[in-house]
């Protein structure tokens, strides 16, 4: 069952220092577990997550170039580190510093996503939104590949990886 995507609002929520948001998807990007933490700030209720897709929490500013490169490397079974603007189900928008890793079952066989999210740095607020604004005004004008140049272009000049850098800002 898909519903319409909530209108963005400017409203912020802000995560305390101590607010960890934990969430499981299944191979297919499903919502199979989240904890009471990440409940309440999408506003929705855990029936209505639990078997939606992830991307229900998908806020329309965040670039395309950045959730690309999030599913290259957990493809790759490695873990990212990453910035994600996320929206609420009434419209208010929060940051969070996700890292996501995959879950192995005994044998190895790969099982399912696990992510776990914080309040970003103030740092990184300083510095990811103005970024992502540029990478997502990119993509409007010339699609995810003029956005991941941008962005391999801006890692390049400061000579570090995108791991790298978001790590460096979350100190």
């Amino acid at each position: 069952m898909h519903h319409q995507s909530p209108r963005p609002t400017s409203n912020e929520i802000r995560l305390q220092e101590n607010d960890f948001i934990v969430s499981k998807t299944d191979r297919n990007g499903r919502i199979t577990y989240g904890n009471k933490h990440f409940i309440k700030i999408s506003g929705y209720h855990e029936s209505e997550l639990i078997g939606s897709p992830h991307s229900i929490l998908r806020h329309p500013d965040m670039p395309k170039a950045v959730f690309k490169l999030l599913w290259e490397t957990i493809n790759k079974k490695e873990e990212i580190f990453a910035y994600v603007k996320n929206l609420a189900k009434d419209g208010s928008y929060y940051w969070v510093f996700a890292n996501v890793t995959c879950t192995f079952d005994e044998s190895g066989i790969f099982k399912d996503y696990h992510s776990v999210r914080r309040r970003p740095s103030d740092q990184a607020l300083r510095v990811i939104p103005d970024l992502y604004r540029q990478l997502h005004e990119a993509e409007q004008r010339g699609e995810v590949t003029a956005s991941e140049k941008l962005l391999n272009t801006i890692l390049t000049e400061k000579g570090l990886t995108y791991h790298d850098f978001v790590l460096r800002l979350q100190k």
